[in-house]
């Protein structure tokens, strides 16, 4: 019914001409109807059981496990500028060390990817595979600067802006790798860059197999592989928890 009347009397509303059909009456009529049939379709929209779930995949808690480190990814996909730009995007909402705000990003894309893989180390624990295989290398970085000199606060802000930006680009189907071991004068005459870089982030679609492995505290924290599929130590939650005192009151 609702569409019969917007097909018989829209007309107005195209050109903005009053017709007899179409009063300025009928025309505020026209958008009631339009609000309460569009508020309708979006409160059954989010009540469908798909929905629900597909609101439920972007949990925090699904978004954690599936942000692995990543030296594995498809040399088929490309990173697009926009994705890059969305995932750096994230540092307008998170929190800054007295507020400095000293970050600044470099997006680089396929282009001028090869600058900067040359000047990167990636899986330090397992020297002996080379790192990252023939044919798997990422093609989209972000190079992360400073503003400001490095100190406690700094290194508090880039472990935020770092795990922010990489549930980021989990929401979005990548995964990423936050590499500290590369050459810094390297990666500043490759891309031009006046400022300091303090951390180098791959990006790419994984083509990786990884999860996590429970240990105590005091076990092996070297991540491992292991019939193709890479494993991560970590250690269990009560463990990190430090207990109170004996006769500590609560």
């Amino acid at each position: 019914m609702f569409f019969r009347y917007l097909c018989e009397n829209g007309g107005a509303l195209q050109t903005g001409t009053p017709t007899g059909a179409a009063s300025a009456h009928n025309k505020k009529n026209i958008w009631n109807m339009a609000d309460n049939y569009l508020g309708r379709k979006m409160e059954e929209y989010l009540s469908r059981p798909d929905t629900a779930k597909h609101k439920a995949s972007h949990t925090l808690a699904r978004l954690l496990r599936k942000n692995r480190s990543c030296r594995g990814y498809d040399a088929g996909f490309k990173v697009r500028e926009d994705q890059l730009r969305k995932i750096i995007g994230v540092n307008t909402s998170v929190a800054s060390s007295r507020n400095r705000q000293a970050l600044r990003f470099r997006p680089v894309l396929a282009d001028e990817a090869p600058k900067v893989l040359e000047h990167v180390r990636m899986g330090g624990a397992l020297p002996e595979l080379h790192l990252p295989l023939p044919g798997t290398e990422p093609n989209a970085f972000i190079v992360v600067c400073t503003t400001a000199a490095p100190d406690d606060d700094l290194y508090i802000d880039i472990g935020i802006s770092a795990q922010s930006m990489l549930l980021q680009a989990v929401e979005i189907g990548l995964n990423g790798l936050c590499i500290r071991a590369f050459d810094r004068e390297g990666i500043k005459r490759a891309l031009g860059l006046t400022l300091e870089p303090v951390l180098v982030m791959a990006l790419g679609r994984s083509v990786e197999k990884a999860e996590t492995v429970e240990i105590p505290a005091d076990g092996n924290h070297a991540y491992y592989r292991r019939d193709g599929r890479h494993y991560v130590p970590k250690v269990r939650a009560e463990e990190l928890i430090i207990p109170h005192a004996c006769g500590q009151q609560h």
